[in-house]
């Protein structure tokens, strides 16, 4: 001990030692939650940077200079574009489906009390559990016995199946916290079914709604093992990056994976504007 801290009274120094003590488990969260969001983040952040790199052979691994050509033509690599209008198209038309049908089962799960109930709640979180692969797997074996030719179509059944479970769960979580006394009182006021669930339900539940149709579009972007096994000929964006990858890594790929990432990330930041004026305005 140092002769300064010698010369403090014992009341004192265990008065500063207490307060360092409760300042860093007051901050300990803290900083491993700001180590956690920097260990996830800093993958997107190396995947945005190499977007402006120009690569001196095929493979856009190392540094070498700082370059816009990359933006100028995103889609300069071939096939690039065809597998990037495919991707957007069954994420588009899946995630529609996957939340019109999730919301109406979140709905049913909800209100009604039915036989099979239990059974339909542990049917919605099986898609969630089971392994990609196993999935995929039963998925095509069920195309191919009834001779169900592999491509766009079953591209988009396997989407819409495995994105409704998780529409189901965030329409759900939504429903959790909704007041039937306000649809019970547009029901007074002579509001027909349509009416109340156009003017009073829908309005309250589009959050949840809005969300679980981000997360469908999200994870239909995404997929690749499902993808793979059920495609045919079809190419997705994962998919042409994973052949891609063996012969050549344009820059152009982090290009579309920033951009895709830069939208996802605007159309959350507009959710989140947009509950945060209704709750202003309520």
């Amino acid at each position: 001990m140092s002769v300064a801290a010698e010369r403090l009274p014992a009341g004192r120094r265990v008065g500063t030692s207490a307060r360092a003590w409760a300042a860093i488990r007051r901050h300990t969260l803290t900083v491993f939650a700001l180590l956690a969001l920097v260990y996830l983040l800093l993958p997107i952040a190396i995947v945005i940077a190499f977007s402006f790199n120009d690569p001196p052979g095929r493979f856009n691994f190392t540094w070498n200079e700082f370059t816009l050509d990359n933006w100028t033509r995103p889609f300069g690599f071939p096939g690039l574009r065809d597998s990037v209008v495919l991707s957007l198209e069954i994420a588009a038309l899946s995630s529609i489906l996957a939340t019109a049908l999730g919301t109406l089962i979140a709905l049913a799960l909800v209100r009604y009390d039915f036989r099979g109930r239990a059974s339909t709640n542990l049917l919605i979180f099986l898609p969630m559990a089971t392994p990609e692969i196993v999935m995929g797997s039963s998925l095509l074996t069920l195309f191919l016995n009834y001779s169900f030719p592999l491509g766009f179509t079953t591209i988009l059944l396997a989407h819409v199946m495995f994105n409704i479970s998780f529409v189901v769960v965030t329409v759900r979580a939504r429903l959790a916290g909704y007041d039937r006394h306000l649809e019970e009182a547009a029901m007074d006021l002579f509001a027909t079914p349509w009416s109340t669930f156009r003017r009073v339900t829908f309005p309250l539940i589009a959050p949840g709604v809005m969300a679980g149709g981000l997360l469908a579009f999200a994870l239909s972007v995404d997929d690749f093992v499902i993808t793979y096994l059920v495609s045919g000929s079809e190419q997705t964006f994962p998919l042409f990056v994973w052949g891609a990858a063996r012969v050549a890594v344009p820059p152009q790929i982090n290009v579309i994976g920033t951009a895709i990432f830069l939208v996802a990330l605007l159309l959350m930041l507009a959710n989140i504007l947009w509950q945060w004026r209704r709750s202003g305005r309520s």
